[in-house]
């Protein structure tokens, strides 16, 4: 008899529109079926959400669009599960992991009250440097990256002006933050949020690895538009860092497979029996 796997789900929200995103979580997940196994939900297209009650672990992707604005149904069924997650983990001794990453970490950040949505001057899109903050060094999301480590950034919106009333009351840590830019003098944007000890997000991408860069990139619109706004010389540094394996491919192998490791762990130690 094979050993009870872990019930993950992936948020869906990338509205039907073609990604790579889901790809790549999958491929993760692969590494990790012999003890997880994970159900999708469509969440914009369809209204779809998990029951949390049959799931342990859950992973909330990135997706287009303004996170400010939603149908008034999908959204606010959305914002209803972020407080179902945190409630459940202030009520019960087995808790409920979740990894938000980009979009749903912005719609996150906004919900409690983390920091300003704000529209970028121009859209972030590339290989990009993270930066751990002093509260990140340590933090168990980046085991084994360096400091600064790599990672593809793909946004048109930012978390940015931290809530440090609102970081106190949640007990919530900002552990990493966007490359500093000493030639503008834009904020630096949140890029990453410990918001307890159960539920972890990033303003980038973790789940990306260089083939489904490199699939965007071939789009001709993808790559003219990159060219016009950063250059061909940008360009082609772009092309290299994919195939640096202590960049993106080092984000990939490691960022969300220490998320999955602590959650199924944390799975196993709940479920152990108690010797008294």
């Amino acid at each position: 008899m094979g050993k009870k796997k872990v019930n993950l789900a992936i948020l869906d929200m990338y509205d039907g529109e073609p990604n790579q995103g889901l790809r790549c979580i999958h491929d993760i997940l692969s590494r990790f079926s012999e003890s997880v196994s994970y159900r999708e939900f469509d969440v914009r297209g369809k209204a779809e959400l998990p029951d949390i009650r049959n799931f342990d672990i859950f992973i909330s992707t990135g997706g287009p669009g303004n996170p400010q604005e939603g149908d008034g149904n999908w959204d606010l069924r959305y914002y209803d599960f972020l407080d179902q997650i945190w409630i459940w983990n202030q009520n019960h001794s087995r808790k409920k992991q979740l990894l938000l990453i980009c979009h749903s970490f912005q719609m996150a950040c906004r919900h409690f009250g983390l920091g300003q949505i704000t529209k970028r001057k121009s859209t972030s899109f590339g290989v990009t440097t993270i930066h751990k903050t002093p509260e990140g060094l340590n933090d168990p999301l980046f085991v084994n990256l360096e400091n600064p480590f790599w990672a593809v950034d793909s946004r048109d919106y930012q978390v940015v002006q931290p809530n440090t009333r609102k970081f106190k009351s949640l007990g919530a840590k900002l552990i990493a933050l966007e490359k500093i830019r000493n030639h503008v003098e834009y904020e630096r944007a949140i890029m990453a949020i410990r918001f307890s000890e159960e539920i972890v997000g990033t303003q980038f991408h973790p789940e990306a690895d260089p083939v489904s860069f490199l699939e965007h990139l071939k789009k001709p619109m993808v790559r003219e538009k990159i060219i016009e706004l950063k250059g061909k010389a940008r360009f082609r540094t772009m092309l290299e860092d994919l195939v640096d394996e202590s960049k993106i491919y080092r984000t990939n192998e490691t960022l969300i497979p220490n998320f999955l490791e602590q959650a199924i762990r944390s799975q196993k130690v709940a479920n152990t029996p108690s010797l008294t």
